[in-house]
């Protein structure tokens, strides 16, 4: 039970500081909603490692070093501000016309439903009761192997696009080395020799819980994205949100 406080006090903690909207969360939940599930993946695995590096570098001091080089901070404010800027006019000109995202959505649904009716089918002709089908791992590659497309469908962007772009929203975000080194640092330090380590590894678990959730469960969503009118409210949600943080970037908030 002593061990159990500290893990579960460096969990909440974890959470409270990274449940809360912000570039990292909407870029995350777009990528749920309209790419493959490899670059998905990818995406929170970025978020993830990315969270914990922060996390153990802030436990092992580094959290001081930063705040000695308050000119390090200022250039990764300013280049985070302008990459942030750009994806906001972006997604504000996806907002002002129909996204072709919904199409790709809406593809990725019907050709599931197809493959589906092949494999009963092929079920079927061959004699094996349908709720048996797909159950056999040749059967199910077979038929997935036969469609014509090979990029997955509903990918909006490819895997290194995703990758770079968590990164830069990641690493050139100044609140991130303020938050994650410098408080989660000191405050996991504070929790003495014994358990500041047990109190890190509940920290790290949040963010894996956080991102792992947002990204897999956010491709629940799919079908209410699967309508434009849909993508062009949520294009403008990120518009006002990557905007709103590359302002206060600029005005250093």
């Amino acid at each position: 039970m002593t061990a159990l406080l500290p893990l579960l006090a460096g969990l909440g903690t974890g959470l409270a500081l990274i449940v809360a909207i912000g570039v990292q969360n909407t870029y995350l939940l777009r990528l749920a909603v309209s790419s493959g599930l490899r670059v998905v993946t990818a995406a929170v695995v970025v978020c993830a490692v990315s969270d914990a590096v922060l996390i153990v570098a802030g436990v092992l001091g580094v959290g001081a070093v930063v705040e000695r080089f308050p000119v390090a901070l200022v250039v990764v404010r300013f280049v985070g501000a302008a990459f942030l800027v750009t994806y906001g006019v972006l997604a504000a000109r996806r907002a002002l016309r129909p996204s072709s995202d919904a199409m790709r959505v809406a593809d990725e649904a019907a050709d599931d439903v197809t493959i589906a009716t092949r494999v009963a089918d092929e079920a079927s002709d061959d004699g094996v009761p349908e709720s048996a089908a797909g159950s056999g791992p040749d059967r199910t590659a077979t038929v997935v192997a036969g469609r014509t497309r090979t990029v997955p469908p509903g990918q909006a962007v490819t895997m290194r696009t995703a990758v770079v772009t968590m990164l830069v929203f990641t690493w050139a975000n100044p609140h991130v080395y303020l938050d994650t080194l410098v408080f989660l640092g000191s405050v996991a330090n504070q929790q003495g020799p014994d358990d500041r380590w047990l109190w890190t590894v509940g920290a790290v678990a949040a963010s894996c819980l956080w991102f792992g959730a947002l990204g897999f469960g956010g491709r629940l969503l799919r079908p209410l994205f699967a309508k434009p009118l849909t993508w062009r409210v949520f294009d403008g949600l990120v518009a006002v949100v990557m905007l709103g943080f590359g302002v206060l970037l600029v005005v250093g908030a």
